[in-house]
């Protein structure tokens, strides 16, 4: 691979310039922020300079670039001037794709907005740094609002950026001096879980890297522009960045004609802790630039909604609901497309599964069906390929499939407590081991919801393999939510009461005939009719789940009357068990 070392003059600054790959190819650019030099992208240059001609450079002040003293120099508008330098440098004739992180994004924002480089930059994307003018914008909104909720909003971003105001204290820059550069290795992996040694510049890069702050913050956020563009922009979201919270980011589409947006489980140093990840956001999104072709993944996060508009709250996410032939399935389904998330419908009934679809499609939704087995290991295997290669890992993941069975531990037979755990407990098993592996693999802070049951707080003689199997998912869903946790991955359980679906009329009764075995499918569902919980009110609930990122949803009250009885007095659960309520 070709590397060419230059010195780039902008004004009376010197600007460190490393050049990789071929020249004649596509030309990336890459902006670090703060505390970084043009070493925070070694994990990301050599295979991204596989494909393009990578250019990092070291920002003024950081690297074996000029270090101005005054803090005047460090405005926006010299650190564009610096950016311009550099890309007629090294792409004096051909426009070229920005890329930047922290505060390389936001004087990279300055850069989309102003003229100085109309027509030089092809794409932008942006890691974990808002343009201070947008951010001043959204703090005046919801101050100017009176919400609550976005006041609270504002109030968490405070929390996340209490760094800002300690920079501007006297004798902050010297904590680099005393030892803090020789620390900083051990802060990222405490903090960040991330292994990167220390630049042999790391102390100066931190020391005047404050100048950025003092010289831009302050007045960019009290006093705002208004600050378009219409260069396509790509916006890495890592959810877990202690710096930058999510909600800075939701008014961007009032800024930016051409927005895709990209959220990772990860923290703020991307490039460190996902190299690979970001190289392929980048290469996508300059591949679809360059050609015009624009993948399915790009296709689902490209941001067509206008910021506040809750109902497309799913827009640009993937959910896939097993059992969404009917019931509950079918209704979190077109709550899912109503609401703009692209939708699969897996159920083991053909005709069923294509209806759900078509009825997603009437809302405006786009929608595939699936019709498999959940219960077979080898079809979950197939369908979680075919999702993973055609449509890219899901976001959400509803596993609802289930069966019921009812009668007397005595009466059921090994072949009915196969069936029935093989659908209700290892259809969830397949569907949350096939995919969390899938959002894992993509970085994705994806939702698997798991639907169990009352049934599963509370033991029964009529109920025992029912009620058995969904307490296996129970359990099985807490244990899930410890393990991926880590990767940023959220489970939901959700417990349905008495729900009026279509269960009852496929539940098997076992023990008695034919006749017999229809009355009680009969009383069954002439109970759950009269007790009117909708299918329609349990959807609610699991999204409401997935929003608020629950562990546990009940729905209706006799769910919470179970749990309540089950941990405050399971001797009374114990002895109620004793009734036989199925005759």
């Amino acid at each position: 691979m070709t590397i060419q070392n230059l010195r780039v003059v902008s004004g009376d600054v010197e600007l460190a310039v490393t050049v990789h790959g071929d020249a004649e190819r596509p030309v990336v650019v890459l902006v670090h922020g703060y505390p970084d030099s043009s070493h925070v992208w070694h994990k990301v240059v050599e295979p991204l300079s596989e494909r393009y001609c990578v250019v990092v450079y070291d920002v003024r002040g950081a690297g074996d670039s000029t270090a101005p003293q005054a803090t005047e120099a460090y405005e926006l508008a010299h650190l564009v001037s610096d950016l311009a330098a550099v890309i007629d440098t090294v792409s004096p004739q051909r426009s070229v794709h920005l890329v930047a992180h922290d505060w390389g994004s936001i004087q990279s924002w300055e850069a989309v907005t102003t003229e100085r480089l109309q027509g030089r930059i092809a794409s932008y994307t942006t890691i974990s740094g808002p343009s201070l003018d947008h951010a001043g914008y959204w703090i005046l909104r919801r101050l100017r609002s009176g919400s609550p909720a976005q006041l609270a909003q504002v109030a968490n971003q405070a929390l996340h950026s209490w760094y800002i105001g300690a920079f501007h204290l006297p004798l902050v820059p010297s904590a680099w001096r005393l030892g803090l550069d020789q620390l900083w290795p051990k802060l990222l992996k405490k903090a960040e879980g991330i292994s990167a040694p220390a630049s042999s510049t790391q102390g100066a890069d931190g020391e005047r890297g404050i100048r950025l702050y003092r010289a831009n913050v302050v007045r960019r956020l009290l006093a705002p522009r208004e600050r378009h563009t219409q260069v396509p922009v790509q916006l890495v979201v890592p959810t877990r960045d202690r710096f930058v919270s999510k909600e800075l980011l939701e008014d961007l589409p009032l800024w930016v004609d051409r927005l895709w947006r990209r959220d990772i489980a990860a923290g703020h140093w991307l490039q460190l802790s996902h190299p690979l990840q970001v190289v392929q956001y980048i290469s996508e999104f300059v591949e679809f630039i360059e050609s015009g072709v624009e993948s399915i993944a790009l296709q689902r996060s490209r941001v067509r909604a206008v910021p506040g508009d809750r109902a497309q709250p799913y827009a640009g996410k993937l959910a896939l609901v097993t059992g969404a032939g009917g019931g509950i399935g079918r209704e979190t389904l077109l709550m899912l497309a109503e609401r703009g998330a692209e939708v699969i419908a897996v159920d083991i009934d053909r005709d069923a599964a294509e209806r759900s679809a078509e009825l997603a499609r009437l809302l405006g939704a786009t929608a595939h069906a699936q019709v498999v087995d959940v219960g077979n290991t080898a079809a979950m295997e197939v369908l979680a390929g075919w999702v993973e290669s055609e449509l890219g890992a899901p976001d959400i993941v509803i596993n609802n499939a289930g069966i019921g069975l009812a009668g007397s531990f005595m009466e059921t037979d090994a072949a009915d407590w196969e069936r029935l755990l093989r659908i209700n407990l290892f259809g969830v098993i397949h569907g949350s081991r096939l995919f969390a592996r899938q959002m894992i693999a993509a970085g994705k802070s994806g939702h698997i919801v798991n639907l169990a049951s009352a049934a599963a707080y509370t033991p029964s003689r009529t109920l025992p393999a029912y009620s058995t199997s969904k307490a296996a998912v129970l359990m099985l869903s807490d244990c899930l939510r410890a393990e991926l946790s880590d990767a940023g991955i959220h489970v939901l359980s959700v417990c349905p009461g008495i729900v009026d679906t279509g269960i009852t009329q496929r539940t098997r009764f076992v023990g008695v005939g034919d006749d017999e075995q229809q009355r009680r499918r009969e009383r069954a569902s002439d109970l759950y009719r009269r007790r009117n919980l909708t299918p329609q009110a349990v959807a609610a609930a699991i999204l409401d789940g997935i929003e608020q990122r629950k562990a546990e949803v009940l729905v209706g009250a006799e769910a919470v009357g179970m749990r309540l009885l089950n941990r405050y007095l399971p001797n009374v659960a114990r002895s109620l068990a004793r009734l036989d309520l199925a005759s």
